[in-house]
């Protein structure tokens, strides 16, 4: 029973924070996409323009299934958006368009900490699933009646948490990048007149939304590491 208080102690700010981004990015999005831009782009057009605007002309935008599934493939060099994004002439769709294309421009200058994310990628998915199982595998050893099963899960116990706090720095890493990639495409549609000043500031509320589910996400993965660092009794 304690140890359940404990883990809602570490983890029920970071839940409530993450409910009140993905609230918050489904409430803006919802509202500026029932608000059409004023030269009636889509969304599809706004990338295009975002990557002209750029230099880029080699990034194909194509569509994919799914809600708010918008994203873009350096592999395939592609930028993919959603059905509500795509062909939408609404202010949020253009700005989630357009912020897709900033990541793409990433690519094209070879933005530096994208390119830390991406060699993050291979790590952080062994950390996430490996991670929790060293920590909790450690833990159990070190209460074990041999002084060697105790150096030995002090040991697996460490491992784990470099391993799962790979997690959070893939987190922290990707904060600057989507920051960036939402600069990249507002300054891009302001200089080609896409939006007006008033369509602008409802792109930026959508993206800055958007950033808070990253911020949300880091916060849950640094309050998981203290909650497994408080778990942690060495054996004495």
């Amino acid at each position: 029973m304690y140890g359940y208080l404990q883990y809602l102690l570490f983890m029920l700010p970071a839940m409530v924070l993450a409910f009140g981004a993905q609230m918050l990015v489904k409430t803006r999005f919802n509202r500026f996409s029932q608000i059409a831009s004023e030269k009636g782009l889509t969304g599809a057009e706004a990338a295009n323009l975002v990557l002209r605007a750029g230099g880029v002309n080699n990034v194909a935008v194509g569509r994919v299934s799914g809600h708010l599934t918008d994203h873009y493939d350096p592999k395939e060099n592609k930028i993919s958006l959603s059905d509500s994004v795509y062909g939408s002439k609404s202010i949020a769709a253009i700005g989630v368009a357009a912020h897709e294309a900033g990541h793409a421009l990433q690519y094209a200058y070879n933005y530096s900490p994208i390119r830390f994310r991406m060699a993050m990628v291979g790590i952080t998915r062994i950390g996430s699933m490996l991670g929790p199982i060293l920590i909790v595998a450690g833990c159990v050893m070190t209460y074990t009646a041999s002084a060697a099963g105790h150096e030995l899960g002090l040991f697996i116990y460490a491992l784990g948490l470099v391993l799962f706090s790979a997690v959070a720095v893939f987190q922290l890493a990707t904060l600057p990048v989507e920051i960036d990639a939402s600069s990249r495409a507002l300054v891009a549609l302001e200089r080609v007149g896409a939006l007006n000043e008033d369509e602008l500031k409802g792109a930026k509320k959508v993206l800055s939304a958007a950033a808070m589910t990253y911020i949300a996400a880091l916060v849950t993965s640094i309050m998981q590491i203290l909650y497994y660092v408080s778990r942690f009794r060495p054996r004495d």
